[in-house]
C-alpha cells in the first residue's frame, strides 16, 4: 500500500467529516483513500471519482450506482458502504477499510492454491455473491482484484461499480465492460448478463486458483473473448494433477457455455458446495443436465458400457445380490469324482497362493502410500500459527516442520506488533499445504505513519476529533494562564517506550497513543476572602487551601487572606496553595505620659498611630504668647499607660495650670 504525500487530496477534509490520510490505490474511475470519519472516530476508506470524469453523466451515474447497489447489500462477505456524497465536484463513497491484500496479490505471491484453500476463498465470495443475488444485484466485474483478503481472516467482495438490477439484461453494445478475461460467453457475443455471468467468471477465478493460470490467453483481447464465445474451459487437472475430481466437475459446471448449463445463482452453486464438502454429493452428480459432447465423458463412469454419444443406456439386469450363478449337473468331459476333486483343490491352492501375493502388495502399497502422505514428500502438514516473533525464530519454526522459508517477505504495517517482528505467514497460520511447501514471512513495518494535525491552543473535543486516527487516552489537566479547556501540550510514545512531544511532530504511527494537556484556566485569585471561604473556592477547582502563616494587617480584617502562594509550574488537580491569613491590626501598649510636656506627649502617642485629643488652653492670646504646649504637662491620659490600644485610637490627654484657664 502506497502513499503519496505529493497528492492534494492527502490532508484534506470532505464534506466536513472525512479526513483523507493516504492513498490506498488507484482505478481507472476513482482513487481510494484511507481517511477518518471525525464524528465517528473510525478508520474509513473513501473512494473519490477521477476530476476529469465528472462532466461526464454516465460515468458519475455509474459510480452513484456503486454506492446504491452495495449499500442495499449487509453481508460478512461483502465490504459496507456507509456513505455517499459530492464535495466540491467530487463524488465520492465513504465505505468500509479493511487491510490486507487482494486474491490478485495473494496469487502472484503463491501462483496456485491448494484445494482446501481455493475451496475456502469460492465459499466465502460466493456467501456474498448469494446475499447480491437475492437482493436482485449482478455484479458484472468479478475479478481477484476485486476479492479483498483482510489481514484478520475475513474475505470480502468490492467494487459494485458495474453492479446492475439482476432483471435488467441491458446490453453493453460494442463497449465490453469489465475484464475480458472473466466475462462470459454471452456478454462477448450479445452483450448481456444476469446471475449466471458472474457464476462463470467466478468459475474462471476458481480455475486460476487451482492451477496459477488463466484458462485462456492471447496477444490480443479479441483472441480471449473468441475463446470464451467458442472453446470449453479445461479441467484444472489437467493443468494440476492435484485437483480433485469434484472441483474439476465444479469448474465445468460454472464454465458451461450455453447459461441454462450452469448453476442458476451463487445460492445454487454454494449450496452444492456445501453438499459437495459434507460428502452427500458424488462427482458427477451435481446437477441434471444434457453435456455438450465434448464434456459429456468427464462425468460418465467408465466402468459402465458408454453408447456413442453418452445418451442414458437400459444395462443389461445383473443377478440379485447372493445369486450368484452356478454351474449344475455333472462335471464335464467324463471326469471321475476323483479326478474333480484333485483339479478343485489344486485350484484352490493356486487361488489362494494369488491371494496371498495380492494381500502382501496391497499391503506394501498401504504402506508406501502411509509413509509418502505422512512422512514422506506427500504428506501435508499444517503451517504453524506465529505472531509477534522474531524473523529468526519464526524462520526455525517453519524449517522444523519441514517447509522452505521464501527470502521475500511480506511486509504489512502492524498497530500492534513492533517492526521487524512477524505478524503471520503465507499461506496463514493453521492452512495444511504440502510438506516441503514454500511460506512467506509477513513481517511488521510498525504502524503507518500518519500526519499529525496542530491540535496546541484548540478545544479538547475538537483535538481529540482530530486526532481520531491515533489512540487518544485520558487527557492530562493542569491549572494555566491559557483558556480553560485549550490544549497545551500532545505527547506520544517512542520506540523504546519513553515520552516523546508530538507538539511539532509531523508524523507519527496510526493507532499510537497519544495523551493531551488540557488547561484547567488561571489558579483562583483568594486573597481577601474569609478564609473558609477561599478554601472553598479553591476546593471547587481541585486544590487545597492551607493556612500557612498569621499577620497583623491595617488594611485586611482579621480572618481573611492577606495573601496566597501557588505551588510551582506545572500545577495539577490536588496540589496545595498556601495562605496566609490576617490577625487584624497589631495592638499597642499606650506609653504613660503623664509629667511630660503636652507636645512631646502628643508627639509619641502619633508616632505609636494613636490619636491625641485635649482641650485648648485659655485664655488664647496668654496661651499662644506663653507657647504654653512646652510648659503645660500632662496631669492624666486615657486610656492610661500600659492600657493596650490599636493603631488609630485616641489617647484623651489633661493638664493644670496656674493662672491660666484651661
Amino acid at each position: 500500500m502506497s502513499v503519496n504525500q505529493t497528492d492534494p487530496m492527502i490532508g484534506r477534509l470532505i464534506d466536513g467529516r472525512y479526513q483523507v490520510r493516504s492513498r490506498i490505490a488507484r482505478g481507472g474511475m476513482a482513487t481510494v483513500y484511507l481517511a477518518s470519519d471525525l464524528r465517528l472516530e473510525r478508520p474509513v476508506a473513501v473512494k473519490i471519482m477521477h476530476g476529469h470524469l465528472a462532466d461526464d453523466e454516465n460515468f458519475k451515474e455509474r459510480f452513484i450506482q456503486e454506492a446504491r447497489s452495495a449499500a442495499r447489500l449487509a453481508h460478512p462477505n461483502v465490504v459496507n458502504v456507509y456513505d455517499q456524497g459530492q464535495d466540491d465536484e467530487s463524488a465520492y463513497i465513504v465505505m468500509e477499510y479493511l487491510p490486507g491484500i487482494t486474491l490478485r496479490e495473494l496469487l502472484q505471491e503463491h501462483k496456485v492454491l491448494t484445494p482446501e484453500q481455493a475451496t475456502d476463498i469460492l465459499e466465502a465470495v460466493l456467501a456474498g455473491l448469494a446475499a447480491a443475488h437475492k437482493s436482485g444485484i449482478v455484479h458484472r466485474d468479478l475479478k481477484p482484484e476485486n476479492v479483498l483478503l483482510a489481514d484478520d481472516g475475513r474475505i470480502k467482495i468490492g467494487d459494485f461499480g458495474l453492479a446492475r438490477a439482476a432483471s435488467a439484461n441491458t446490453a453493453t453494445g460494442a463497449a465490453l465492460l469489465g475484464t475480458i478475461a472473466y466475462l462470459s460467453p454471452e456478454l462477448v457475443t450479445r452483450g448481456i448478463a444476469d446471475t449466471r455471468s458472474d457464476i462463470y467468471a467466478l468459475g474462471i477465478m476458481l480455475y486460476e486458483m487451482l492451477t496459477g493460470e488463466q484458462p485462456y490467453k492471447g496477444d490480443q483481447p479479441m483472441q480471449i473473448a473468441y475463446q470464451h464465445a467458442n472453446d470449453t474451459v479445461p479441467m484444472p487437472s489437467a493443468v494440476n494433477p492435484r485437483v480433485p475430481v469434484d472441483l474439476d466437475e465444479l469448474v465445468q459446471w460454472a464454465t458451461a457455455r450455453d447459461p441454462d448449463d450452469r448453476p442458476r445463482d451463487a445460492r445454487a452453486m454454494l449450496d452444492h458446495l456445501f453438499d459437495l464438502q459434507r460428502g452427500t454429493v458424488q462427482p458427477g452428480m451435481q446437477q441434471t443436465r444434457v453435456l455438450p459432447a465434448a464434456m459429456a465423458p468427464t462425468l460418465r463412469n467408465p466402468t459402465l458400457p458408454q453408447g456413442p454419444t453418452g445418451d442414458t443406456q437400459i444395462l443389461g439386469q445383473a443377478p440379485a445380490a447372493g445369486q450368484a450363478r452356478h454351474r449344475t449337473g455333472p462335471v464335464l468331459g467324463g471326469d471321475t469324482n476323483a479326478e474333480a476333486l484333485a483339479r478343485k483343490a489344486h485350484r484352490r491352492r493356486r487361488s489362494g497362493f494369488v491371494l496371498l501375493v495380492v494381500v502382501v502388495v496391497l499391503a506394501l502399497l498401504a504402506g508406501g502410500t502411509g509413509w509418502w502422505f505422512n512422512f514422506g514428500p506427500g504428506g501435508r502438514v499444517a503451517v504453524p500459527s506465529m505472531s509477534n516473533v522474531s524473523v529468526p525464530d519464526a524462520t526455525a519454526k517453519l524449517k522444523a516442520a519441514g517447509f522452505a522459508v521464501s527470502s521475500n517477505q511480506v511486509k504489512t504495517f502492524d498497530v500492534a506488533i513492533p517492526s521487524g517482528s512477524v505478524t503471520g505467514t503465507r499461506p496463514q497460520g493453521g492452512a495444511s499445504i504440502q510438506k516441503g511447501s514454500t511460506v512467506s514471512l509477513v513481517v511488521s513495518q510498525g504502524p503507518r505513519l500518519l500526519p499529525v494535525p496542530t491540535v496546541l491552543g484548540t478545544q479538547e473535543e475538537g483535538a481529540k476529533a482530530a486526532l481520531a486516527a491515533f489512540t487518544v487516552g485520558d487527557s492530562s489537566y493542569q491549572f494555566s494562564t491559557e483558556a480553560k479547556g485549550s490544549v497545551l501540550a500532545i505527547t506520544g510514545k517512542d520506540a523504546t517506550g519513553g515520552t516523546e512531544d508530538l507538539s511539532h511532530a509531523t508524523t507519527y504511527g496510526e493507532k499510537q497513543p497519544v495523551t493531551l494537556t488540557v488547561s484547567l484556566g488561571p489558579v483562583p485569585d483568594v486573597t481577601g476572602e474569609a478564609l473558609a471561604t477561599a478554601q472553598a473556592d479553591l476546593e471547587a477547582v481541585g486544590l487545597k487551601g492551607q493556612q500557612t502563616d498569621s499577620q497583623y494587617s491595617d488594611g485586611v480584617p482579621s480572618g481573611a487572606v492577606i495573601s496566597q502562594a501557588d505551588p510551582a509550574a506545572p500545577v495539577h488537580q490536588g496540589a496545595t496553595v498556601g495562605l496566609v491569613v490576617s490577625k487584624g491590626p497589631q495592638p499597642i501598649t499606650v506609653p504613660d505620659e503623664t509629667g511630660q510636656t503636652i507636645s512631646g506627649a502628643e508627639t509619641a502617642l502619633k508616632a505609636l498611630g494613636l490619636q491625641v485629643t485635649y482641650k485648648d488652653c485659655k485664655p488664647a492670646a496668654i496661651c499662644t504668647a506663653l507657647n504654653w504646649k512646652n510648659i503645660l504637662t500632662v496631669a492624666t491620659q486615657s486610656p492610661a499607660g500600659a492600657a493596650t490600644a490599636h493603631k488609630g485610637d485616641t489617647i484623651t490627654l489633661t493638664y493644670n495650670a496656674i493662672g491660666i484657664g484651661g
